[in-house]
């Protein structure tokens, strides 16, 4: 036993939660990410549903860093927590909030109300989220696929797609339309009540 402990080094496992370096000693190999988080970190925006990675209602972005950062949306409820050792973990908590700053996912899923009883809705925004970082300028099939991974048994998912449409590019005859540019206007019109 002690000659395997000294083989690999170390007993520790070492990852990031939202910036926080997290040093977890002999952690609990049955674990998994999202109780972990739950219960000894209390970030409860990720949501326990399915328990078996169906509903996405769980979905955190995990990062390695390798030769570039390779970002990936994750059911956090089928992560073992042994799996993470030198990964870093954001959730819904790390990307903004009303107490700090909205993240602009966070922002257009509010303004196209495609949130009703909430309960999905982190892990739809960290789908999005992570869909981002790997693609600034996703184009909408990009957007659907991001979201296969994820259920909503409120809204429905036209107000969601329409929140997120507007961080996609239309491709046509060459030029590139950045669709957000538009709806940004037309929401800074609407808020700030400038004439046309």
């Amino acid at each position: 036993m002690a000659d395997s402990q000294n083989r690999t080094g170390s007993d520790e496992l070492i990852f990031f939660v939202n910036g926080r370096k997290i040093v977890e000693k002999n952690p609990d190999p049955e674990t998994t990410l999202l109780m972990y988080l739950r219960r000894k970190l209390g970030l409860t925006g990720t949501k326990l549903g399915c328990a078996e990675g169906g509903c996405g209602a769980c979905t955190v972005m995990l990062s390695r860093y390798q030769a570039e950062p390779q970002h990936y949306a994750v059911n956090a409820c089928l992560a073992p927590l042994c799996s993470l050792h030198l990964v870093a973990v954001t959730t819904v908590e790390g990307i903004g909030s009303v107490a700090r700053k909205l993240h602009p996912v966070q922002e257009r899923i509010a303004r196209s109300h495609g949130s009703q009883c909430g309960f999905c809705t982190p892990g739809i925004v960290m789908s999005m989220y992570a869909l981002l970082r790997n693609n600034p300028t996703p184009n909408m099939a990009d957007v659907e696929e991001a979201f296969q991974g994820n259920l909503c048994r409120c809204t429905g998912y036209r107000p969601i797609l329409e929140g997120y449409k507007t961080f996609t590019v239309v491709r046509t005859d060459g030029f590139v339309f950045l669709v957000s540019v538009t709806l940004t206007c037309l929401y800074q019109r609407r808020d700030h009540k400038l004439s046309p």
